[in-house]
């Protein structure tokens, strides 16, 4: 039987939680192992099960999200924190980053959304919501430090797929289409690809492909 991802909930907001965990636990590869209304019960609920992933409201009484990051990422290196926020503020948003972050959700996102960036973070990617005004050099200047961030260089072969097609100048529509996924999907893989290579804009990654002679047969 495959292991299931064990999934802590951090938010102050009982709804918010209860119907977090319900979504969560209608999934077969994915369980609750515990809920906090706060960032230090939440930190105190890691030590004792030790989740794979905490999705962590930001705004929280006694210790906020951002501040609970900061002392997971230090005390719990390998738990992947992917945070819950109503804000879509980039200078906001950076902050989650820089304190350890994967990646941030807004609240108002679908369902279907939040699984894929739990599944994302999970799979060691970090995930960037894509109703957030974001582009290509916004995701880039993500801090390299972020905790469980894949190595340098390793590309899924979706990723692979995606930068190839982004270096011979197709927008992320085009690239829905050819590929068959969402643009939103898209976008979440750019963001990972500019994180994972150190990317900047386009003209690096094009001379990136174009250096593994990924582009000679296209």
């Amino acid at each position: 039987m495959t292991k299931k991802l064990r999934i802590l909930l951090a938010d102050d907001h009982a709804l918010m939680r209860e119907g977090l965990a319900a979504l969560i636990n209608s999934r077969a590869e994915m369980e609750v192992v515990a809920l906090a209304a706060d960032g230090a019960e939440a930190l105190r609920l890691i030590a004792e099960t030790a989740p794979d992933i905490v999705l962590m409201d930001v705004s929280m009484p006694v210790l906020d999200g951002i501040q609970a990051a900061r002392r997971l990422r230090a005390d719990h290196p390998s738990v992947r924190v992917l945070a819950v926020t109503a804000y879509d503020n980039q200078a906001y948003l950076r902050q989650l980053l820089d304190a350890g972050a994967c990646g941030y959700v807004l609240k108002r996102t679908a369902a279907k959304a939040l699984i894929e960036a739990i599944t994302t973070v999970a799979a060691g990617g970090v995930y960037l919501d894509p109703e957030v005004d974001n582009n290509a050099e916004d995701y880039a200047q993500a801090p390299s430090n972020l905790r469980g961030e894949p190595r340098r260089g390793e590309l899924t072969g979706r990723e692979r797929e995606v930068l190839i097609l982004v270096a011979h100048g197709h927008t992320n529509k085009e690239v829905s289409a050819r590929l068959g996924i969402s643009v939103k999907t898209v976008e979440v893989h750019k963001a990972n690809i500019m994180t994972k290579l150190g990317l900047k804009n386009r003209a690096d990654v094009v001379r990136y492909a174009l250096s593994l002679g990924w582009l000679d047969h296209q």
